[in-house]
C-alpha cells in the first residue's frame, strides 16, 4: 500500500475555552506543545484557538487533547467541537489502523506529569540563584 507522506501530517485547530484562570492558557500550551516529540508546528491562530501541525505515525489529535486536558488546560466542549473532534478521532485511528501503526502516542504520562510539576507552585525550590548555591 502506498501512501503519500503528506498525508502523515495532519493540521488540525484546538480550539479552548474562555473560562480558565489562566487568560494565558492559549499561548503556554502553544509554548508546551512546540516540545512534544510529533509535533512539526505550533502556532495561535485566534486568541483562543492555536493550530497544530503533527506527525500521524507519532501523535494523534485524541493524544495531543488528552495530555492538554491532563495539564489543566481547559479545551471547547461544545457541541460543534465536540463533533469535529470526534470525526477527526474516528479517521486518525482508522488511518493509522490500515497503515499497521501499533505504536501508542509518544506524549507519555512521565512527560506531562514533569511539565505540569515544574509549573506548580510548591516548597521544593531553592530560591537562591545557582551561584549562590557553591558557597555555604
Amino acid at each position: 500500500m502506498h501512501t503519500n507522506t503528506e498525508e502523515l501530517y495532519k493540521t488540525r485547530t484546538i480550539p479552548f475555552c474562555r473560562f480558565h484562570p489562566d487568560p494565558e492558557q492559549v499561548r503556554t500550551a502553544a509554548v508546551w506543545l512546540r516540545n512534544v516529540a510529533g509535533i512539526e508546528s505550533v502556532r495561535q491562530t485566534a486568541p483562543l484557538s492555536v493550530e497544530v501541525t503533527y506527525d500521524l505515525r507519532q501523535v494523534t489529535l485524541a493524544c495531543i487533547e488528552r495530555a492538554l486536558s491532563e495539564l489543566g488546560y481547559h479545551l471547547d466542549n461544545s457541541l460543534l467541537c465536540k463533533l469535529k473532534r470526534a470525526l477527526f478521532h474516528y479517521t486518525e485511528d482508522t488511518q493509522r489502523e490500515n497503515l499497521a501503526i501499533v505504536q501508542e502516542c509518544q506524549i507519555t504520562q512521565q512527560e506531562v506529569f514533569i511539565n505540569r510539576y515544574q509549573h506548580l507552585a510548591h516548597g521544593c525550590r531553592d530560591p537562591q540563584p545557582e551561584y549562590w548555591r557553591e558557597y555555604q
